[in-house]
C-alpha cells in the first residue's frame, strides 16, 4: 500500500498565500503503537511545515491526527481544512458530503460552503491573566489585555500597526510555557481584527494562519464587537490568510479556502 503525501496552503485563494500544510494519507506504516508514534514524528520533521497531518479511515470518517516538527499537538485548523480538501479533490469523500474527522479534540466536522470549507471546531474562550514571565520582553510592547485557553496566551495590542510591525525576541517567548503566543488588535479596515501567532516551543516561530487560535479570538472579539460573525486576517509578514469566523455557543465555524501545491509517494 502507498502512502500518498500532499502540501496544500490553507486559508489562500491562491498557491504560495496562506498556510502550508503537509497532508499525509496513511496507506502503510508500523503496527507497534509507539513505532507508529515515531514514524508520525519522522516524517513531520522531514516535511518541517507548522503542522503535517495524518490520515487514516475510521468507522464513521477518518482518523486526524497532527504533528508539529517537534510534537504532536491536540488542535489545529489549517492542517484540518487542508485534510478536507483532499479528501474532496481526490474523490475519497463525495463533494456534496460532510467529512468528519476523528481527533484528540473530539469530532470535527468540514462541509464546503459559498465561503469554502467550513470547519465546526470547539469555542476556546480566553480568561485574563498576569503576563508570564518572557512574554512581554519577548513581544518588545506593551499589552492591553493577556489572557489564557487551554492552548495559548492572548495578547492584545494597541493598534493592527503595533501587530503587523512586531519582531519578537523568540529566546525570550521560548521562557514562556505554553503552546502558542497570539496577538491580536482591531483592524483598522477591510476586516475585523487581525492576529499573529507564535509557537516556538513548538518548532513554529511563526504561523502563518492558525485556525486553532480563532477558537479562542472568535469568543475573544464577540464580546468586543458584539457580532457573532466577523472577517478576520492573520497578518504574517510573509503570507497571512483570510479566516471567516462565526461563533454559535460552544461552537467555532471557522471558513477559508485551499489550494493543493505538490502530491507525491512517500517512499520512507
Amino acid at each position: 500500500m502507498t502512502n500518498h503525501l500532499y502540501l496544500v496552503d490553507a486559508f489562500a485563494e491562491q498557491p504560495f498565500q496562506g498556510n502550508p500544510a503537509a497532508v499525509c494519507v496513511v496507506g502503510e506504516c508500523p503496527k507497534d503503537p509507539q513505532d507508529l508514534e515515531r514514524w508520525y514524528q519522522k516524517v513531520a520533521a522531514e516535511m518541517n511545515q507548522a503542522e503535517t497531518a495524518f490520515l487514516m479511515p475510521a468507522p464513521d470518517g477518518w482518523a486526524l491526527r497532527w504533528f508539529t516538527p517537534v510534537n504532536e499537538i491536540d488542535l489545529c485548523g489549517h492542517a484540518t481544512m487542508a485534510s478536507a480538501h483532499i479528501l474532496w479533490e481526490t474523490e475519497r469523500a463525495k463533494p456534496e458530503s460532510a467529512i468528519t474527522f476523528t481527533t484528540k479534540s473530539g469530532k470535527l466536522i468540514c462541509r464546503q460552503t459559498p465561503l469554502g470549507i467550513s470547519m465546526d471546531f470547539p469555542s476556546e474562550p480566553v480568561v485574563e491573566r498576569d503576563a508570564p514571565d518572557g512574554l512581554i520582553a519577548g513581544l518588545g510592547s506593551q499589552p492591553l489585555y493577556v489572557g489564557k485557553n487551554r492552548f495559548d496566551y492572548f495578547v492584545l495590542l494597541d493598534s493592527e500597526e503595533t501587530v503587523r510591525r512586531l519582531q519578537p525576541d523568540m529566546a525570550e517567548l521560548s521562557k514562556v510555557p505554553t503552546r502558542g503566543i497570539i496577538v491580536t488588535a482591531k483592524a483598522t479596515g477591510g476586516f475585523d481584527f487581525v492576529s499573529r501567532a507564535f509557537f516556538p516551543l513548538e518548532g513554529v516561530p511563526e504561523d502563518h494562519v492558525c485556525g486553532s487560535a480563532h477558537c479562542g479570538l472568535g469568543p475573544f472579539w464577540r464580546e468586543r464587537l458584539k457580532t457573532d460573525e466577523m472577517v478576520a486576517f492573520q497578518a504574517s509578514p510573509q503570507r497571512g490568510g483570510i479566516v471567516h469566523v462565526r461563533c454559535a455557543g460552544e461552537r467555532v465555524f471557522l471558513s477559508g479556502r485551499a489550494v493543493t501545491t505538490l502530491r507525491g509517494e512517500l517512499l520512507a
